[in-house]
This record gives structure tokens, sequence and C-alpha cells, in this order.
């Protein structure tokens, strides 16, 4: 066997660090639930944080609901498109994305462009 220059046992270190992986394993291990009847079938329920300090209300929405149900940005209108000032995307009047993502602003559809931003799937306004 060729001499240690490690100051430790390494055969000891590798036989700890494998007993306290088992341990740990063991520790996170699943056990079977238990079954509990439902008194009567509810119907399910949706929390999601709100994404603005401003709004008092707070609702959870899964991910890809949570477009949907933000509020409009205001300031948009006719001739305005909303670019999402992270992505570089910009989203039509009346498409689900619309003022709804967390960072954006309003501009017409030319000055988006001139900005260099790209469609939302590529499909220009009409």
């Amino acid at each position: 066997m060729a001499k240690q220059e490690y100051g430790f046992n390494m055969n000891k270190l590798i036989a700890t660090l494998i007993a306290s992986t088992f341990v740990m394993a063991s520790a996170f291990a699943q056990t079977p639930a238990t079954t509990v009847k439902p008194a009567a079938a509810a119907a399910p329920t949706t929390t999601a944080t709100a994404t603005h300090s401003s709004n008092a209300s707070s609702t959870k929405v899964t991910p890809k609901a949570s477009a949907s149900a933000r509020t409009e940005a205001p300031g948009g209108g006719a001739g305005k498109v909303w670019i999402n000032t992270k992505s570089n995307t910009y989203h039509c009047q009346g498409t689900e994305f619309y003022g709804k993502t967390k960072v954006g602003e309003y501009m017409t559809e030319a000055d988006a462009k001139a900005k260099g931003a790209h469609a939302n799937h590529g499909t220009a306004c009409k």
C-alpha cells in the first residue's frame, strides 16, 4: 500500500460519509400517508401572492393563469403595444399578455420595432 499523505484516515472518512448519507436518506424517506375521507367534496381553491405592493388583496394563481388573472396596466389603448422590457417582446392590444407582464411599457408598434423589440410569437399587430 502507498503511504497516506492526507493527515487523516481516508478509509474512515469515506465510511463516515457513506453512513451519513444513509442516515440522511432514511430521515427524508417517504412514509405511507394515512387515508382521510373528506366530509364533502370541496371546490378547489387557489391562492396567490400579489405582484404589486399597491395591491391590497392577495390571491395565489397558477403560473399558467397568472397573465390572465393580472390587471392590465393603465395607459394602453388604440395604436399602442405593450413591450415586455425584460424579454424585449411586444404584445398587441387584446392579446393575453397585453399590459400584464411584470415589467414593461406602452408605446407604438413602430417605436417598439425601432428599439429592437420583436412581436410575440412573430405575429405583428393588425
